[in-house]
């Protein structure tokens, strides 16, 4: 017995020196000075390694510019009128395209989570389509809709639809049933419950969907004004491409990059922001 107390009373002790350091706790949040170290550490140690094997003379500039030159043609293409217009057009046409994909897909996501026969009527069509490249569709979307800017909106549209309906079906499937039972008993209606129950509770899970498929939005943009566009972001890679002007091709995609990366943040904000009760 008395070892046994002794082995007991060794516990607390015992698991206090197995208590992980503060960067390997799971599921909990870390000080915010170490979170800041680690954002800069993730994009200094890339760009020291780019900047050190660029200035080496390992690589031929053609290939591999510079953080330098790249500023450089950044700065030219800001000066020529470039940069502006092309992120303008390329924001437009993913912002559209995105957009109407989400005006449709919430409601259509929230009726197959919420009713199984809308979801057992929806799901297989959905399922096939969503598995076909969104790229595949091009020389349909060129033949229906001509070269103008509604088939480049169109190839986003498919290309986030689908994901984004399926994903928030898979959040109301989610919802605790308890929930759902507990507003019957309250004397709820069918309505209430998918505009006063399932919409919030889901809401948070909308918006993370959404920063999630931003991503492949501009992907697609990409994709379409490298085919048939006049002006984008996509279209001046194409164009530098050409002319071997890869300071230029960098550019653009540290563009494109830093627009990404903005939008998430964004959407994380306004995530926080309405969804306060997601996050206690």
């Amino acid at each position: 017995m008395t070892n046994q107390s002794a082995q007991i009373n060794s516990l607390p002790q015992h698991r206090k020196s197995l208590k992980p350091s503060v960067f390997w706790r799971i599921a909990e949040d870390i000080p915010q000075s170490l979170n800041w170290g680690l954002f800069i550490f993730s994009i200094a140690v890339p760009f020291s390694l780019w900047w050190i094997v660029a200035s080496s003379g390992a690589v031929n500039s053609k290939f591999l510019p510079s953080p330098i030159q790249v500023g450089q043609a950044l700065i030219g293409l800001w000066q020529e009128g470039y940069l502006l217009d092309d992120t303008v057009a390329s924001f437009f046409r993913v912002g559209s395209g995105f957009l109407l994909a989400a005006v449709i897909s919430v409601p259509i996501g929230i009726a197959m989570g919420a009713f199984a026969s809308i979801r057992a009527l929806l799901e297989p069509i959905i399922g096939i389509v969503r598995y076909m490249p969104a790229p595949a569709f091009i020389p349909l979307l060129i033949i229906y809709l001509g070269l103008e800017e509604e088939p480049k909106i169109a190839l986003i549209f498919i290309g986030v639809v689908f994901y984004n309906t399926l994903m928030i079906m898979d959040a109301v499937k989610f919802i605790p049933k308890d929930l759902i039972e507990t507003t019957y008993t309250l004397g709820g209606r069918r309505r209430q419950i998918l505009f006063q129950v399932i919409t919030p509770y889901v809401a948070p899970n909308i918006l993370d969907t959404f920063r999630i498929n931003m991503a492949a939005a501009w992907n697609l943009v990409v994709v379409a004004e490298l085919l048939a566009a006049n002006e984008g972001l996509g279209k001046r890679i194409e164009l530098a491409q050409k002319f071997f002007r890869t300071d230029e091709i960098f550019a653009c995609l540290i563009v494109l990059g830093v627009i990404g990366f903005i939008l998430d943040l964004s959407l994380r904000w306004i995530l926080r922001t309405t969804c306060k009760w997601a996050f206690d």
